[in-house]
């Protein structure tokens, strides 16, 4: 074999490999982003050490599990949307109101059955309690934890501002026993 035939053999296998890692590249840079779920706070939904797929071209609804830049510390948090811009949010003997209409968590139903009869899950508040303003401000975000007994969220560290949010958790892959979508 002569060098011209041993240099077209070896273009032929560089090319689909430097487009793969390419395609690779760029879908982590913009599109999609692996991270490992550190902590209990989102337990059972998550649990630490999970690992996770984040979308970073997603409309964040209601209800979506995110990660984020946290506000008081160099840390990345994983939590679920409560409030959006506009909303007004209050606990209420374990029942979520909000814009004034009881919502149902059924994410929270396994660690509420494991709680003591009588029991508060969550602790009621109010958002003009915990942050002084009646409604989540535009560009911000509430967010819980699904653990509320042991989940540093927007009931201690306030509002997450929108360009903090990495983006939102669309697929566990890691343990493999519990790898699914839509969590």
């Amino acid at each position: 074999m002569d060098n011209r035939k041993v240099i077209e053999e070896i273009a032929s296998w560089l090319k689909p490999i430097l487009i793969a890692v390419i395609v690779v590249l760029v879908s982590r840079q913009f599109i999609f982003l692996p991270t490992t779920v550190r902590g209990e706070s989102m337990m059972p939904s998550l649990q630490d050490g999970n690992r996770v797929i984040l979308s970073k071209i997603t409309h964040i609804d209601r209800f979506d599990e995110v990660v984020f830049h946290a506000t008081d510390s160099p840390d990345k948090y994983v939590k679920r949307v409560i409030g959006l811009p506009g909303d007004t949010i209050e606990m209420k003997d374990d029942t979520l109101y909000i814009n004034g209409e009881p919502y149902e968590e059924e994410y929270l139903e396994e660690l509420r059955s494991s709680q003591d009869q009588g029991a508060s899950f969550t602790e009621d508040f109010t958002l003009q309690e915990l942050t002084g303003k009646e409604k989540v401000p535009e560009g911000q975000m509430f967010v819980l934890g699904d653990n509320r007994p042991n989940s540093k969220d927007s009931r201690v560290f306030g509002f997450v501002p929108m360009e903090r949010i990495v983006g939102e958790v669309k697929m566990r892959y890691w343990p493999m026993k519990d790898i699914g979508f839509a969590l």
